[in-house]
């Protein structure tokens, strides 16, 4: 009898960390997940930051009291449970909510917070996403520290306790989006960022030259199209320099200007970038900040 030939599985798709953000203008963007080791280094970071304010606010307080521990002790205690309570709590938020949308310990690990829809971060998403770092992380950090500390410790609460904290912990090690529990409710991702200059070095590049001159200056109207938040997503794409990225914004920015110029998607989108940023400026000098391309100036919003 005939061995029955096994039937070969198809291959299964390789785990990649690139995802693809769509704009509210309705353009693709590329964009790479950061790593498990980078987000934990950027964690490590941050936390050696805030223990790093936490000391010098007790060093602070001895050289206040005039080398009296003992009369500083109460005050040692107000500083490191108000101060560990507001840092953890508002540290995150305040970095995040910025517009960078990083803390000091993302920004060293050249990772970023953005929005799964495309849309711009707000700050509900941002308070969402740290505050659930409280059940993730802290709550079951200190019912292990306090329970050992008052002998109500057993076996079983104290696995309890760090089994919870381990598979939240690891969460985003197991989920292909690299995804916190935070990030789950506040529909956030932690993105990679390229770090490259954009300011004179990007927009004088002789090399576009040729491709610059064929462009025709931008009217008011066009340039009143966006908003400070749409220059923001254009000086990201302009850092990628990614060619899908410049092909498809260029075509959104070409199709809502109604324009057809020819040339490089990257001469076209530094241009308008010039352009943009400079009425954007010459606006604020007069007290008029346009924030997106559905903010009307004047407008009482």
């Amino acid at each position: 009898m005939a061995r029955r030939e096994r039937k070969a599985r198809p291959p299964r798709p390789p785990r990649t960390l690139e995802r693809q953000l769509v704009t509210p203008e309705g353009v693709p963007l590329n964009l790479r997940l950061g790593s498990a080791g980078s987000r934990a280094g950027a964690f490590l970071i941050d936390a050696i930051i805030m223990l790093a304010v936490l000391i010098g606010a007790s060093l602070l307080i001895l050289a206040l009291v005039n080398g009296s521990p003992g009369s500083a002790s109460s005050l040692y205690g107000v500083v490191w449970l108000l101060g560990f309570f507001l840092l953890r709590n508002f540290y995150f938020v305040l970095f995040e909510a910025g517009r960078r949308a990083a803390t000091p310990g993302k920004r060293l690990m050249k990772l970023r917070v953005v929005s799964r829809s495309g849309a711009r971060l707000t700050g509900s998403a941002v308070m969402a996403r740290n505050l659930m770092r409280e059940i993730e992380v802290f709550l079951p950090l200190f019912f292990l520290v306090f329970a050992f500390a008052e002998g109500m410790a057993t076996a079983w609460t104290a696995t309890l306790a760090l089994g919870w904290a381990l598979i939240l912990l690891f969460l985003p090690v197991f989920n292909r989006d690299r995804l916190r529990a935070g990030d789950l409710i506040a529909g956030t991702w932690v993105v990679e960022r390229e770090v490259r200059k954009l300011g004179e070095d990007l927009l004088i590049q002789t090399a576009h030259e040729k491709d610059m001159a064929r462009i025709a200056p931008f009217t008011a109207a066009e340039l009143d199209a966006y908003g400070a938040f749409e220059l923001q997503r254009l000086e990201d794409v302009l850092r990628r320099n990614d060619r899908a990225d410049l092909f498809a914004v260029a075509s959104a920015i070409r199709r809502k200007l109604d324009r057809s110029d020819e040339g490089a998607d990257l001469a076209f989108l530094e241009a308008y970038y010039a352009a943009l940023r400079h009425h954007l400026e010459r606006k604020l000098l007069f007290g008029q900040r346009k924030r997106d391309k559905y903010h009307q100036i004047g407008a009482n919003s």
